[in-house]
């Protein structure tokens, strides 16, 4: 059997969810897109996992990007279809949980690994972390936000200067930039996640997930159901939502209240 692209451990409310290739600085194939969204929608239905890991295997790179042998040959419409928005749909996904996701940058991170860093709430990199988006050296662009939620992180200048150079950006200018919160010693780096993890998880799970969806509304991610959700979440706790209830299934005129 072959060994998973994607490890998942899990230790009381915390769970880390591990990048396994390394032999391959972790870069993305079709297969890990898959195992990524399967562990964002097994985490988001668990009301037991409170606070979530994100990371790669090794210490040369947490990802560096999506595996170019796998999406050279496509056809001009099959890499829309099949690459650019399957990476979409997995990457909002991760951005958009419901629990607190710390991304703890191990290695480099490159291309969509920079885009895949910024979809945690808490980013921590080792002093030997850099990034960059090398896309335009290989005849391509930015193809996993990183043209979008990146300008929303570190601001249009910072975005195009790393897009368009080229240029690698090490972790203290990262820090410096807001693209990272901490930057620690690389043998401190799981520790110091876990660390942040089991603090974050000690405090009220859902105080905890709606202010994240409070301020994701804030910067403009998921905006329209983040609204909705809450507004359907408190509406349903009014004697007025169990009154339309309980008039639909006796077949009479709703009494409402106001309350």
């Amino acid at each position: 059997m072959s060994e998973s692209l994607t490890t998942f451990e899990r230790v009381g409310h915390v769970c880390t969810v591990t990048l396994n290739r390394e032999a391959k600085l972790n870069s993305l194939t079709p297969a890990m897109l898959d195992e990524l969204e399967a562990h964002a929608r097994a985490i988001d239905a668990d009301k037991d996992i409170r606070v979530v890991i994100l990371t790669g295997a090794g210490t040369r790179a947490f990802c560096v990007g999506a595996d170019i042998n796998q999406w050279a040959a496509l056809e001009p419409l099959d890499m829309w279809r099949q690459w650019v928005k399957r990476g979409h749909q997995v990457f909002d996904q991760w951005a958009r949980l419901r629990q607190p996701v710390i991304t703890a940058v191990n290695g480099h991170a490159f291309g969509g690994g920079l885009e895949l860093a910024i979809t945690g709430d808490v980013r921590i990199a080792t002093k030997l972390t850099q990034f960059a988006l090398p896309e335009a050296s290989i005849g391509t662009c930015p193809g996993w936000s990183g043209s979008q939620r990146l300008v929303r992180l570190i601001g249009g200048s910072q975005t195009k200067y790393l897009a368009v150079s080229g240029q690698r950006m090490n972790a203290d200018a990262a820090l410096s930039a807001g693209l990272v919160h901490e930057v620690v010693a690389p043998d401190d780096l799981l520790a110091r996640a876990k660390y942040l993890a089991q603090e974050m998880a000690t405090k009220a799970p859902i105080s905890l997930q709606l202010t994240k969806q409070l301020v994701n509304s804030a910067t403009g991610e998921d905006c329209d159901s983040v609204i909705e959700g809450m507004a359907g979440a408190l509406a349903a706790y009014t004697q007025d939502a169990k009154e339309g209830i309980a008039s639909f299934q006796q077949k009479r005129k709703a009494e409402y209240i106001g309350n």
